[in-house]
């Protein structure tokens, strides 16, 4: 890994570990993206026996699967260890109530070098994780090693409309970059190709939250941990003329009293193929260059 990206890493780390305490007030779209993806699960079959909640923040769908697939074993992966705490924190209080034990594995760690053995996860679980990621091809292929044959990724993140009234409101206010860009979903489902998963799925939604104030977006993206990481961001506080010009184009695109702020919203799922077979009924083994096993 390059300096840069490993920079950028210890940035998203810090961002999430100091939103740790204020993430959950301000996680309503996460939820709600969480929930609709969960309900999506009602279409597939497939019973996991082994789940990897990866980027699972504060455990809102770490509990859901849990609940879900009573049976599973869980593991919650982040890379912040606050995040983690927090996870174990609102566990506490309703799995102590039902008199339940705890079944959930906490770690952290990094996506892009996972923890966990090759081959053990019947399901991949991501969501709005992928957004941080700086290579999705390492990412899609340390995945793709910890999945066992006939397992399933299933996960959500952005694509580039979102956040676009913020990016043109501050695109001409000066010289920096102020909104991270997010990859198309079409360019995300050609890279679960190359890293070797089958029959990809993607789908797309737009889902428009609406603001008082161009300070309570700025508020929430802060408590949200959802910094910018763009090569070409500010290091300092951007300037008073730089600001005003910025907050009088939001102004200027305010529908009945409110501020509209754009999510696209990326859904997909892939598969993990069975290992092919020989007309003799024995396993083929594909070398490729870089593989892990």
């Amino acid at each position: 890994m390059d300096e840069r990206s490993m920079a950028e890493k210890c940035q998203v780390r810090r961002a999430f570990e100091r939103a740790a305490a204020t993430y959950d007030d301000a996680a309503v779209l996460q939820r709600e993206i969480c929930t609709r993806m969960l309900s999506r699960l009602d279409y597939i079959r497939h019973q996991p026996t082994a789940i990897l909640d990866a980027g699972s923040g504060t455990g809102f769908g770490t509990r859901r699967l849990r609940q879900r697939y009573p049976k599973a074993t869980v593991v919650a992966l982040d890379i912040a260890h606050a995040m983690l705490v927090r996870s174990r924190e609102e566990r506490a209080w309703w799995q102590a109530l039902l008199g339940r034990p705890e079944r959930t594995i906490r770690v952290c760690g990094d996506v892009d070098t996972l923890p966990v053995r090759s081959a053990w996860a019947a399901m991949v679980w991501s969501n709005l994780m992928l957004q941080w990621c700086g290579d999705l091809s390492r990412t899609f292929a340390e995945v793709q090693r910890v999945l066992a044959p006939g397992g399933l990724f299933m996960f959500s993140t952005f694509g580039p409309d979102t956040l676009k009234e913020l990016r043109a409101a501050f695109g001409g206010a000066d010289a920096y970059t102020h909104v991270n860009r997010f990859i198309d979903m079409h360019d995300v489902g050609d890279l679960l190709v190359r890293a070797g998963f089958a029959t990809p799925v993607m789908d797309m939604e737009v889902i428009t939250m609406t603001y008082t104030e161009p300070v309570a977006v700025m508020r929430d993206l802060k408590a949200l941990g959802a910094h910018n990481v763009t090569a070409g961001r500010r290091r300092g506080l951007m300037g008073k003329a730089g600001w005003a010009r910025a907050l009088a184009r939001l102004e200027a695109i305010r529908r009945g009293g409110r501020l509209p702020v754009t999510f696209e919203v990326v859904y997909g799922h892939a598969w993990k193929p069975e290992p092919r077979r020989s007309p003799k009924g024995r396993p083929v083994i594909e070398i490729r260059p870089g593989a892990r096993t």
